[in-house]
């Protein structure tokens, strides 16, 4: 006969995690290296208060069920479809936007790729395209063609610019380790 094994209790929080909603409320937000304060419902998206609330608007609303990817931004330098996440749990997070990828007036390797190979046709899918391949870059310097297909695979372009996006992903690839420091 099986003992009955006793379930441990689970340990208390030391600090209790706080309880929102329904109305509204302060959160704050890393966005692009700067700091903002926000008044939120809980059920709010961080789609919604980027474009909204910040005026970012390079991430697109397009499913609006995490199925296109046209929403894509990076958390914490991993892309996630902004759609899907609250904006409540990206606190304490550093949240990066197509928006603060270009230093100074440059663009960001990445982007000025995109230029060159003509990845970009209409454009609504640029902005997660070009995130998904920096987080890729910032992983691995040097992907294989299959490594960049699987980064993107979650950025759908209906214009069938993958060819182009695959080139310049290999392209940025290549002008990032020659660049000096690296």
């Amino acid at each position: 006969m099986a003992k009955a094994v006793r379930a441990e209790p689970e340990p208390e929080l030391e600090v209790p995690v706080p309880v929102r909603g329904p109305e509204r409320g302060p959160i704050k937000l890393r966005v692009n290296g700067e700091k903002h304060e926000l008044w939120v419902e809980p059920r709010r998206t961080l789609l919604d208060a980027l474009r909204d609330d910040l005026g970012l608007t390079g991430a697109k609303k397009g499913c609006d069920e995490g199925t296109c990817g046209t929403c894509t931004v990076l958390l914490d330098g991993k892309p996630i479809y902004a759609c899907l996440r609250l904006a409540i749990e990206c606190e304490g997070h550093e949240i990066t936007t197509i928006e603060g990828l270009a230093q100074g007036g440059e663009l960001h390797p990445v982007q000025r790729a995109f230029i060159e190979e003509d990845a970009l046709q209409c454009g609504f899918c640029t902005p997660g395209q070009i995130l998904s391949v920096k987080a890729l870059l910032d992983e691995n310097p040097n992907p294989t063609e299959e490594d960049v297909r699987r980064a993107v695979s979650g950025n759908l372009c209906r214009c069938g610019a993958y060819p182009h996006i695959v080139r310049a992903a290999l392209r940025a690839a290549k002008g990032l380790a020659e660049r000096p420091g690296r």
